[in-house]
Order: structure tokens, then sequence, then C-alpha cells
């Protein structure tokens, strides 16, 4: 990809920059921010830093949206983070009219970017930046289940003592307390989580997974979790650079797909050059599927209450 854009210079936006950087996934990468020195300042670090892992990726940053120019992809994190106790629904008010100035200037400097959306309430911006748009749905999709993966894969593997490498693990659902940990289909090494986890084993990692950023946000008291996301946005961004056709946990617009339709869910995707180019449909017992339709009849109240804003 030749150019990428992200649009926040916040701690989870300079840390999706350090990856994409370094592993090379564009030639040229931006770093937005109203804070126009502070981006600059960041983008040079960062690019320095690429340098010393040998990328030729350059990195430059600022205020203008016009740097926004041929991003042929522009990744969203900016916005205020929640505090200690605040749910991430509480910064919609605050999120939503800056997430509507962005989408107004990729509109005017990239119509043709594809958007990926990882500003908090996600599920809710995810649904506002694809109305904004009016591109397809393949093109804006958001990040949420890559990182509580993440998550429940740490939490399985420290409460297991196997590799990470052999963990295979599925979020599905709202970002936040109503996410859908597939317990079903963990496994280690294609063995069921089951075979070695006792239910309340399993029932602590479902609840710390929906708990995960909470938990570090109430540890760094200042900050919320910053390293994680931006990895997971760069496991985003490799998969459609390289075009691999991976199947990720993607905030996605459904069409259907779980008997929903108007709304931006995390259900697993196929992620490839186009961007989401299938929505992989699994078939939920009767227990995943009352959580799914609790977790998705939040989504969908969120985004009655976007609208009443």
């Amino acid at each position: 990809m030749n150019k990428i854009s992200i649009v926040g210079a916040g701690l989870v936006g300079e840390a999706a920059a350090q990856v994409i950087a370094r592993e090379e996934l564009c030639r040229e990468l931006m770093l937005i921010d109203v804070q126009g020195d502070l981006a600059q300042g960041k983008a040079l670090d960062v690019w320095q830093a690429a340098v010393e892992a040998g990328s030729d990726t350059w990195v430059y940053g600022g205020a203008s949206a016009e740097l926004l120019q041929d991003s042929e992809l522009v990744v969203i994190t900016a916005g205020v983070p929640r505090k200690p106790g605040q749910s991430r629904q509480a910064v919609l008010s605050t999120n939503l009219p800056i997430l509507d100035g962005i989408m107004q200037d990729v509109n005017r400097h990239a119509p043709a970017a594809m958007v990926l959306v990882v500003s908090n309430p996600v599920d809710v911006l995810t649904y506002r930046a694809w109305g904004i748009s009016g591109l397809s749905r393949n093109r804006v999709f958001g990040q949420a289940g890559v990182l509580d993966t993440a998550r429940m894969k740490c939490f399985i593997a420290e409460e297991t003592g196997f590799s990470v490498r052999d963990i295979s693990a599925l979020v599905l659902g709202g970002h936040g307390d109503s996410m859908v940990p597939l317990m079903r289909y963990c496994a280690v090494a294609s063995v069921p989580l089951s075979h070695f986890l006792s239910q309340q084993q399993i029932a602590r990692i479902v609840e710390r997974t929906r708990q995960g950023g909470g938990e570090i946000l109430g540890l760094k008291k200042q900050a919320s979790a910053c390293d994680a996301p931006g990895v997971a946005i760069a496991k985003m961004v490799d998969a459609i650079v390289n075009g691999r056709n991976r199947i990720l946990p993607v905030v996605a617009i459904l069409e259907g797909e779980y008997g929903r339709t108007d709304i931006a869910m995390g259900v697993p995707c196929v992620l490839a050059a186009e961007g989401v180019t299938r929505v992989v449909e699994l078939a939920l017992d009767a227990q995943e599927q009352v959580m799914f339709d609790h977790s998705a009849d939040q989504v969908a109240r969120d985004i009655e209450e976007m609208r009443a804003l």
C-alpha cells in the first residue's frame, strides 16, 4: 500500500504507527492530530525508530486535513479516552462530533480510502462512519475483536501454562461488558479448552476478558491500554495490505447475518485487500445466541442514542 493515515496521535495511534512503520506496511505513513506539533514530533520519533529496524517507510505528521490526500487506508484513533469506572458508551457525546469532523475530511481529501475505526464506542462510531462515508460496507469497519481475542489468549495461556502459539480463541458481539467470548471455539493445539480447564476457570477467563480494558485502565489510572490496541490495528492493516484473506473478528456492518441488519457488530470476517470480503456466519448454540442477542440489543440501543444526539 502506498499511503496510510492515522488520525489521532495519542498513545494508541502512536503505538499503531510504530508497528506499521517498522513492518513496512506502506510506503508513506501520516500521523494527523489537532495538536500538529505533537503529531510531527511523534512522527519523527516513529520514523527514526523504523529506520533503525531497516524500514523504508516515510513517516510524517501534522494537523492539516490535507495530509489525508491520496490515502488508501485511514485509521481513526482520535477521541477522548474513558476514565476509570467509565463505560465506553459514556464518551459517545464527546467522540461523536470528533468522528463526524474526521469523516468529512476523509470524504473531502480521500473519498476512496478504506476506513478502520478504533475510537470508542467503536461499534457505534463504525456505524456512523459508514453512514457518512457513502462507501460499501466492505470498506468501513472497526477494530475490537482482534484486541479482545488477544486478551483472552493471554488469560488462557496464564491459566493453562501453554504457549500462546497453540491457543486459538474468538470473541463476538459489542466491544464492552456484553461481548461474547465463544469458549466452544477456543482450543489449545486443536484440543478443546474444556479438556484442560474447569467450567469455573473458563468462566473466570470470560469475565476477565470482558473487563480486560477496564482492568488496565484501573491499574494505570492516567491512561488506558495502548500497546495491545496498536498491535491489533497493525494486524488488521497487515491482512489488508498483503491481501492475506485472514479470518479475524471485525466490527462489520451486518446485512442479515446473525439475524441482524442496520447495525455494526463484532463478527468473524475475511479481511483482504478489498477490506471485508465476507462475514463468516457461525452456528450459535442456544446460550451463545442469547448472549449475542443481548449484546446486539445493547449496540442497537447505543445507535439509537447516537441518533438522538
